[in-house]
């Protein structure tokens, strides 16, 4: 799921006016520096030291005003704002928070969080941390998926895992006009009759090539290679939704002639299997996992049932639908 609002504002704010800098060689070796040095500091040690800004309000004429921050608290902050964060994120992030503290501090000096505004923007925030914060929990709630759900999903839909090596040939519903005018209704007619004759041929067993090459031909489809109407090892869901029955067809089988607006087609199986399970697991739990969290989610939203003022925000009445 994606950042809480104001995480993505804040890295974004970091990111704004940032540079790629130039990755010296040996990059995974200076990182791995870098993290050594980092772990050498204690966690109470100060990671920023940040001179001139008065915690707690405190005026700023004092000479020793300051506010530290250890690398506990750091990093505290950086695993709220995103878990994942790269040590070149996290030092825009160190460069960035002392700008956000002042312009934070001096903003309480003027009175801006005691606004109506700061407050419903508090309020509204407040909201969208709790739900991130509990799309977080049911994503951690949804992710163990017991082993018979897998082995069970993957029975009742083995044949999403079926592989077939399909050969098809193209027939287009018209001949390519060298003038490029509007073909002719009686090249239609052509065309389809074409197609039918190199179906009853195809099942038969001639060369799928073969055919393909005189349908292009037919049409005057020019080209300098011989065409391949070999497809490779495709999935049901590798084919357009109207031509998926080919996968009902047996090995060796041929299909009857399936046309439509972009054209006529003839399939062939060559072979099929099925994918084993082991191969597919991985897909088969993030399948379920969306499939949960989707149900945690739906049984928390479904609690409600919201009316809209239609008239306030300018929808049609419901006469006018």
């Amino acid at each position: 799921m994606g950042k809480s609002l104001l995480a993505i504002i804040l890295l974004a704010s970091i990111g704004m006016g940032q540079t790629e800098p130039r990755r010296p060689a040996g990059g995974s070796d200076n990182k791995e520096s870098k993290d050594a040095m980092a772990s050498k500091v204690a966690p109470d040690d100060a990671v920023l030291t940040i001179k001139g800004a008065c915690p707690d309000r405190q005026p700023s004429a004092t000479s020793d005003c300051r506010v530290i921050v250890t690398r506990a608290e750091f990093e505290r902050m950086v695993k709220a704002i995103q878990p994942t964060m790269d040590k070149q994120t996290q030092q825009h992030l160190a460069k960035s928070y002392p700008q956000f503290l002042v312009m934070a501090q001096e903003a309480e000096k003027r009175g801006l969080d005691k606004t109506p505004e700061f407050s419903e923007r508090i309020r509204f925030a407040r909201l969208q941390i709790l739900s991130q914060e509990l799309v977080h929990q049911l994503q951690d709630e949804s992710a163990t998926v017991p082993d018979k759900d897998i082995q069970q999903y993957y029975q009742q839909h083995s044949g999403e895992y079926e592989l077939a090596v399909i050969e098809r040939i193209v027939i287009p519903n018209r001949r390519e006009s060298k003038s490029g005018g509007a073909a002719k209704n009686g090249d239609e007619q052509a065309m389809t009759r074409e197609a039918e004759a190199l179906q009853v041929r195809a099942a038969a067993g001639e060369s799928f090539t073969k055919l393909q090459k005189e349908a292009y031909e037919f049409a005057g489809v020019a080209g300098n290679t011989e065409p391949n109407p070999n497809m490779g090892k495709l999935r049901r869901r590798g084919l357009p939704l109207a031509h998926a029955s080919v996968f009902n067809l047996k090995p060796g089988e041929v299909s009857q002639l399936i046309s439509d607006v972009t054209g006529h087609y003839i399939y062939k199986i060559d072979s099929k299997e099925t994918q084993p399970l082991e191969d597919v697991k991985p897909e088969i739990i993030n399948s379920l996992r969306r499939a949960r969290m989707q149900a945690l989610i739906q049984a928390i939203e479904q609690r409600v049932n919201t009316e809209e003022n239609r008239s306030y925000f300018g929808a049609p009445a419901k006469d006018d639908d």
